[in-house]
Formats: C-alpha cells, sequence, structure tokens
C-alpha cells in the first residue's frame, strides 16, 4: 500500500520544561516507518503499530530550539505525506517554549464538539468554534495563538451521529437491533474521529496547535457510569461489553497516550506492549476489559505544566466508585493522586489549573437538586424514594459533582488548602465544560477556611453543538434567586446538608458555539469568551469577543 495519512497529525505534547521535545500522533493507511522532520533539523521517527486493523505512530520529536518555531513535514517510508501538495493552509507548526523566558501562556478550551457538516453542507448547530479558530490563526500565523488547546470531554459523540455517519452505519448492520444508530465496536469508533478531525481546518489547527484532552460520557455513551444500578443495567444488554471496551480502546489510542511525554510514555506498560507487538489489539483489549471492570487499575487523569501554570486534568468518568453506600467521583487512590499534583512544589505555580469535564460548580438550582436526588438514592426517605430518585437521576442527568457530596466538599477543601499560604498559587481555576452553556462562578468559603488564591469556576460548552431554548430557560432559572429559593426546599425535603461554599454567577450565563481563553502572565490572569458567528453574507464564521476580564485582584474589569 502507498504511504498515506489517513488522519492527523497531531500535535500532541510539548515540553515546557526542557522546551526541545514534542509528541506527534499520526493514523496511516498501513504499516510504516513515520518520521518528523522539521525545517531546523529537528525530527523523530516511530514504527506504526497496529490496533484492529488500524496503524498508528507516535513521533517523539527531539532536538527542537527553545524558543522557536519550526516548520514541519511528516514521511511514511520516506515519502511527503504532510503537508498535502494541494493544501490552502500554512505550513504546520512546532513553537518550542524557552524555559527560561517568563512570557505570556494561553491556554485556550471548551467541550463537546458535534462534527461539523462536510463542506457545503448546511451546519444544524451553528458555526464551529474550532473551525472558527483555524480560520483565524490561518489568516495571521503569526498572529495570536493559543500555547496550547485543552478538549474538555465529548470529542466525538459515539450516541449522537450525523446524518451521513447513520447511513454508513447500515451499510454495516441492522440498525433496528440494538444499538441502533449509535456506534458498536472498534471499527465504527474509528468512523468518527475520521468525519471529526479531517474537517481540513480542524485538522490543520491540531498538526499545529498543541492539545490536552479528556472523555467525557458521550465519547462512550450518554451518562455513561451515572449509578451502579445503571451500569449493571447496560452490563444485562448483549451490545454493551463490546461498546465499553471499544471506547476505551479507541480513547486510549486516539486521545490518552498523547496527553503523556515521552518519559511518562517510555514507562507506560501498555504502550510497551501494544506498540511493540506485532498486533497490539489483544494487549489493548485486555486493558479496557481491566479498566471496566476495576477502574482503580487504571489512571487515566494526568498532569501537564506550561511554565509555572500547572494543569491537572482529573477524570471525572471512569474513576467513579458507584456502591450507593460508597458513592465517589474519585476512588481514594485517585482521589490522593490529585492531591498530590495540586500542592507538589507549590512555590513553583503561579496559577494552577484544574481539568474536569463536570463543572464543579454547576446552577445552584441544579447542584441542589442533585444533592437532594443522591440523599433519596442513598435511602434518606425510604426504598419508594429511592427507587423513584433513581429514574429521575437517569432522566434528568444528575450526575455531576453535586450528586457525589462528600467528593464535592473533599474538593472544595482540597482548592482551599491549595490556595493557602505563602506558597498559594496567584489564581485556582477550574476548566471544565458538558453543560451546554459559559459562566463564570466564584466560590465563597466561611471566612476561617477561605483561600489566599483567587478560585474561580470557568464553564465552556458547546465548541460546536445546539443549545434548545428550553435548556437555555433552565439554567437561566437555575442561576435566579427563585431557583436558588426552590434548591433549598428539595435539600430540606431530602434531609440534605448545605454546600460548604456558597457561589455566585459574576459572568454569563452565554449561549453559543464558543470558547474561553485564558491568558497567564506572571502573577496575573485575563479571560476572554468568543463566540463563533457567520460573517455578513454567512459564507465563513468568526470569532467574536463576548467578555473579558481580569481573574486577578486588582486587574479591573
Amino acid at each position: 500500500m502507498a504511504a498515506e495519512l489517513r488522519l492527523g497529525p497531531l500535535l500532541r505534547y510539548v515540553d515546557f520544561d526542557r522546551g526541545d521535545r514534542a509528541t506527534v500522533w499520526v493514523e496511516t493507511q498501513g504499516p510504516g516507518e513515520v518520521e518528523v522532520r522539521c525545517a531546523d533539523g529537528a525530527g523523530g521517527t516511530a514504527r506504526t503499530f497496529r490496533v484492529a486493523g488500524h496503524h498508528y505512530a507516535l513521533v517523539t520529536v527531539t532536538g527542537l530550539t527553545p524558543g522557536t518555531t519550526t516548520a514541519y513535514e511528516v514521511a511514511v517510508d520516506g515519502e511527503t505525506v504532510w503537508p498535502p501538495a494541494d493544501s490552502r493552509f500554512p505550513a504546520s507548526t512546532i513553537a518550542a517554549p524557552d524555559p527560561a523566558a517568563a512570557g505570556e501562556v494561553r491556554v485556550t478550551f471548551g467541550s463537546c464538539r458535534w462534527a461539523a457538516p462536510p463542506a457545503g453542507g448546511e451546519d444544524p448547530v451553528g458555526p464551529d468554534a474550532l473551525d472558527s479558530l483555524a480560520r483565524r490563526i490561518a489568516a495571521d500565523p503569526g498572529g495570536e495563538r493559543p500555547d496550547v488547546l485543552l478538549l474538555l470531554g465529548d470529542q466525538v459523540y459515539a450516541d449522537e451521529v450525523s446524518e451521513a455517519t447513520r447511513d454508513w452505519l447500515a451499510t454495516r448492520r441492522d440498525l433496528k437491533k440494538p444499538p441502533g444508530d449509535q456506534v458498536a465496536d472498534y471499527e465504527e469508533y474509528t468512523h468518527l474521529y475520521d468525519e471529526s478531525w479531517r474537517d481540513p481546518g480542524v485538522r490543520w489547527l491540531l498538526s499545529t496547535v498543541p492539545s490536552c484532552m479528556i472523555f467525557d460520557d458521550h465519547d462512550v455513551i450518554d451518562d455513561w457510569n451515572t449509578s451502579a444500578s445503571w451500569v449493571a443495567d447496560m452490563r444485562r444488554t448483549d451490545w454493551w461489553n463490546e461498546r465499553i471496551l471499544s471506547g476505551l480502546m479507541t480513547y486510549w489510542v486516539y486521545q490518552h497516550i498523547g496527553n503523556l511525554s515521552p518519559d511518562e510514555l517510555a514507562a507506560d506498560p501498555v504502550y510497551a506492549k501494544v506498540s511493540g507487538a506485532e498486533d497490539g489489539t489483544e494487549a489493548l483489549r485486555a486493558f479496557a476489559v481491566e479498566a471496566d471492570e476495576d477502574p482503580s487499575r487504571t489512571r487515566w487523569s494526568y498532569r501537564r505544566d506550561f511554565g509555572r501554570t500547572r494543569l491537572v486534568m482529573i477524570d471525572s468518568r471512569a474513576a467513579r466508585v458507584l456502591k450507593e453506600s460508597e458513592r465517589a467521583m474519585l476512588d481514594d487512590e485517585e482521589a490522593h493522586w490529585v492531591w498530590e499534583q495540586m500542592t507538589d512544589r507549590r512555590s513553583e505555580v503561579d496559577h494552577l489549573l484544574v481539568g474536569t469535564s463536570l463543572p464543579w460548580l454547576l446552577p445552584p438550582l441544579v447542584h441542589d437538586a442533585e444533592a437532594w436526588n443522591a440523599a433519596l438514592c442513598r435511602g434518606a426517605r425510604g426504598p419508594r424514594w429511592a427507587g423513584f430518585s433513581e429514574k429521575i437521576r437517569r432522566a434528568a442527568d444528575l450526575e455531576h459533582w453535586g450528586a457525589f457530596p462528600d467528593s464535592f466538599e473533599k474538593l472544595a477543601r482540597l482548592l482551599a488548602e491549595a490556595g493557602s499560604g505563602p506558597d498559594a498559587p496567584a489564581t485556582i481555576c477550574v476548566l471544565s465544560g458538558d453543560v451546554h452553556h459559559a459562566y463564570v462562578a466564584e466560590p465563597r468559603w466561611p471566612a476561617d477556611a477561605a483561600p489566599d488564591a483567587e478560585v474561580v469556576q470557568l464553564t465552556c460548552s458547546p465548541v460546536h453543538n445546539g443549545v434548545p431554548r428550553s435548556m437555555r430557560m433552565a439554567f437561566r432559572f437555575g442561576w435566579s434567586g427563585a431557583g436558588r429559593a426552590l434548591g433549598k426546599v428539595l435539600l430540606r425535603h431530602g434531609r440534605a446538608g448545605l454546600p460548604p461554599v456558597h457561589w455566585k454567577r459574576t459572568g454569563g450565563p452565554w449561549f453559543g458555539n464558543q470558547l474561553m481563553t485564558l491568558s497567564v502572565r506572571g502573577r496575573s490572569a485575563r479571560l476572554r469568551l468568543e463566540q463563533a458567528a457567520a460573517r455578513p453574507g454567512g459564507a465563513k464564521s468568526e470569532l467574536r469577543t463576548a467578555h473579558e476580564r481580569s481573574l486577578t485582584r486588582g486587574g479591573g474589569a
């Protein structure tokens, strides 16, 4: 088979500590030797590995010069396959950070991106914010761009496919049989990534801006790991086992390994087994079985440092403890790991970013409804209420941090601890998505427990998806005074305690396809929210600033 890229390249890890290394992920049409060649002489090679008939490589690029930007190309078996000969985009580049420079770091984030329609097709959910970002950067390659892109969940929608994907699924199997027009196996998952990441603008963007990713429910299925009874019901079906294993396998290949540094990859036994085997399918499947059966043996969470800005990305889906009497967002070992990463060498951190696909702080009514529901499911008002409340939990998606009250309180204490004392960072920003609107919320602790750092919840979604009018009205009511009052009524009925912090919304809600960018320099931080909007004539979209503000004391509005 002739050398060819099926997907990628994706620029993933860029080393901010050393400034001389990066990783580039590709999927090729067949086996081969993949080489990344940089214009300044840096580069790297890797042999492809095989999973379920697909071929991948994660190339470690070495020899980069800190503080410089270099163009690169990709070759397979010596034949250049990237950039395409007919590309209308600028060269893909790797910007190598200079660890000795204390410059500005820009982190752009969002979640929930439904695949854009084919070129020229009508977009039922409006302009794609990620595609709009690509268009702006391509138009001015030397202008402002993110130093890293955080994709906070729902990179693909396994349970809400496009019409084109539905037609393709129908050529493979009978859609009248479960799981119907949802993806069923590894091959069908790969089709979702093809559809999403082959969009020309997004493909180029991901080739030139480093990215960090984490899954949320739609990467597998809506309400994934809502409760123990939900999991039990799913496991009784004849299609769920293949669905969950394929979802974990494709997540590992397409998203997870790119989150890791070269040193972490070198020490990862699963990566060694899969990449070192003639066919890594069975080794990866065995890992997925273990991850599904005992989540405590697998860690999807990770840490990245961008100079003096630290990201601790938390898995708030697969690491859950679902036994009703022990319900927790994170198991004990995972929670301890998060604590270690957030408090390690704090004097070296000016800004702490805590990534979690699900918001820690929700509209107060939604939070209180989840706490009320969790209390009833635990049996606060007897078994009849518990059974009824489980149905409500699933129907209303009551499974965020508020639905795990002990975990909510532990995270509140951890944020206060990480943000207190002479070595505290200037800001702690909880970055989230999921809820199809954007907002800024600020928590307040009791005076004797208040941290020194500015702590904010920054929620941004969707990047590209619909926001029904009913959802907008519900979230607006959830933030209102009447919504707060109703929430307190629910807490009293459920005999649930008040949360340890109170919070208010200080920005938003904003609805639309949008991205947030956090820009930090020294101990100052600024936030900008941008929304995708059609240009006059409707031919192309652009990002328009809807909100901008300082997040640090004395920084102004």
